[in-house]
């Protein structure tokens, strides 16, 4: 079966040890996770993960139920086939002078970016948006020389209406 990538949302107890365990369930199965990210969710004291790795349908269904048995795991999604919304944020410090600062900003509002920070020597854009329009813009200021860059992983979530969550419960731990 072929591997392709997969985006798999979760929405996780806020405590401490649930990211560890999740990401010991992937080292066990030999995934490598392509992309993490973890914030806050539009629910009380829980969090939203999604994380990018490459795998086959079939044995990224098989962790998918995996992650959800983990303690404070409440729901786990495969999103890779829904219609589907992504985005990435990165900061990128450019060497620039007077002469090249001009042509960078110009470079920079092509890709609807921001310029966050101005030195005599450097010039710092955030840019948001897909993989591609990062990597699109990271390519072109290239040639400038980039002295620092700095990217999140993906967050994905599903197009339309619909929410991801109805007040779901973590699963508690078990006493000893």
């Amino acid at each position: 079966m072929a591997v392709t990538k997969h985006t798999i949302v979760a929405l996780v107890g806020d405590k401490p040890g649930v990211l560890n365990r999740m990401a010991s369930l992937f080292r066990r199965r030999g995934f490598n996770i392509e992309s993490l990210a973890v914030g806050t969710s539009e629910l009380p004291h829980l969090s939203r993960m999604t994380i990018v790795v490459d795998g086959s349908p079939t044995v990224v269904e098989q962790v998918r139920k995996q992650l959800e048995k983990i303690i404070d795991v409440v729901k786990v999604s495969d999103i890779t086939s829904e219609d589907i919304l992504t985005r990435e944020l990165a900061l990128i410090k450019v060497k620039a002078n007077y002469s090249t600062r001009s042509e960078i900003i110009q470079i920079v509002d092509i890709f609807r970016a921001n310029i966050v920070d101005v030195a005599t020597d450097s010039v710092t854009v955030e840019v948001t948006g897909d993989e591609n329009k990062i990597k699109s813009l990271f390519n072109l200021l290239r040639g400038f020389g980039i002295k620092e860059m700095n990217q999140t992983g993906c967050i994905a979530t599903t197009r339309g209406r619909g929410g991801r969550s109805s007040k779901p419960q973590p699963k508690k731990q078990e006493e000893s």
